[in-house]
C-alpha cells in the first residue's frame, strides 16, 4: 500500500512543478556561483561541468529534506550547489582518460575532449574547493556551526571513505567477481555516500532529533543504493542518445554490476526492495510531511536516464 501511494504522490502534478521549479532554482544558484572569471578558461571548464545538464537530485534530496524538517532555505541553498560541485567534480575526473576513459557525459563531449586533460584536472580541483568555499560564506548568513557540520558531512561524503574510496575499489575491481555485499559496499561508497549526505545537510539545516536522523539516514542510503542498481539496469537496455553518455560501458570494461551478478530481472526486483526500505524509514522519521521525499525516491525507482 505504501508504494502504490507514493506512486501516486511522484507522479502528482504538485511534485513535478516543485521539481522543475527547484531544479530551475538551482540551476540559477548555480550560474551565478560558478563564475567564468578564473584566469585561462579555467571558469569556462568549470562552467562547462556544472551548468545546461543533469537532473540535480543531490540538491533536490538537500532541498526537499530542508522543507521536511522546517530548515533554512538559504542554507540548504548553499548545501545543494555544494553537493552539485562535488558530484560534477567527481563526474570529470571520472571520465579522464586515467580513470573510465569516457566521451561522453550529459550528451555532449566529456571535459577533458573540450578543453583538454590538465584543464579538466584543474576544474575538478577549484569545483571540488568552490563546494567548500559556499558553505562558508563570508557574509555572516551562515552561522560558523552550520557551516562546520556541513563541512564535516560533506568531506566525509566525498572522501575516502567515501566516494573517492567507492571509486578507488571499482577501478580495482575490474575483471574481479564481487558478491553482493563486497558490491553493495562499493556502491555505498562510490555512489551512496554523496547522495545519503544531501538528506544529511537538508537535515542539518534545521534541529531534528537524533532518530529522525537515524531514519532520514537511512532513506538517503538506500535511495543512493537504489539509483546505483538503476543505473546498471540503464547501462544495458538504454543506448547513449537516452543516457546522454557512453551506454553498455561496464560491461566492456569487465566492471562488477548488479546486473552481472543477479541479471535484469533480479536486479530490477532489488532496487524495488531497496526503494520499499527508503519509503519505510521515511514512515519512521516523525516529521509530519515526507511526501516529496517518498516522490524523489520513486523518481530514482522510474527515471530512463
Amino acid at each position: 500500500m505504501g508504494r502504490q501511494l507514493s506512486a501516486v504522490l511522484s507522479c502528482d502534478t504538485d511534485f513535478v512543478a516543485w521539481r522543475q521549479s527547484q531544479q530551475e532554482a538551482v540551476e540559477r544558484a548555480l550560474d551565478r556561483w560558478v563564475c567564468a572569471g578564473a584566469p585561462a578558461g579555467l571558469g569556462d571548464a568549470m562552467r562547462y561541468a556544472v551548468l545546461d545538464g543533469g537532473k540535480r537530485l543531490r540538491p533536490l534530496l538537500v532541498l526537499a529534506t530542508c522543507e521536511a524538517v522546517g530548515g533554512q532555505a538559504a542554507a540548504a541553498m548553499r548545501a545543494a550547489c555544494a553537493v552539485e560541485l562535488i558530484h560534477a567534480y567527481s563526474l570529470v575526473h571520472d571520465d579522464m582518460p586515467c580513470m573510465d576513459n569516457d566521451v561522453l557525459r550529459r550528451g555532449k563531449p566529456t571535459v577533458h575532449v573540450q578543453f583538454g586533460e590538465a584543464q579538466a584536472l584543474l576544474a575538478g580541483d577549484a569545483l571540488q574547493a568552490l563546494a567548500f568555499e559556499l558553505l562558508v560564506p563570508g557574509d555572516g548568513s551562515m552561522g560558523d556551526a552550520m557551516s562546520a557540520r556541513l563541512c564535516r558531512l560533506l568531506a566525509l561524503a566525498a572522501g575516502a571513505d567515501g566516494m573517492a574510496g567507492g571509486q578507488a575499489v571499482d577501478l580495482a575491481s575490474v575483471g574481479v567477481f564481487l558478491d553482493l555485499p563486497s558490491l553493495e559496499a562499493m556502491h555505498r561508497r562510490k555512489t551512496g555516500a554523496l547522495l545519503q549526505a544531501s538528506v544529511a545537510m537538508g537535515a542539518a539545516s534545521g534541529q531534528v532529533a537524533s532518530d529522525t536522523q537515524a531514519a532520514l539516514a537511512q532513506y538517503g542510503a538506500c535511495v543512493g543504493l537504489a539509483f546505483q542498481v538503476v543505473d546498471d539496469i540503464l547501462d544495458v537496455t538504454a543506448d547513449s542518445a537516452t543516457l546522454g553518455k557512453t551506454a553498455g560501458k561496464d560491461a566492456a570494461a569487465d566492471k562488477p554490476t548488479f546486473v552481472s551478478l543477479m541479471g535484469l530481472a533480479q536486479a530490477q526486483g532489488y532496487a524495488d526492495r531497496v526503494l520499499d526500505q527508503a519509503h519505510d524509514a521515511l514512515r519512521r522519521c516523525g516529521l509530519n510531511d515526507t511526501r516529496t521525499l517518498h516522490a524523489l525516491a520513486d523518481w530514482v525507482g522510474r527515471r530512463v536516464t
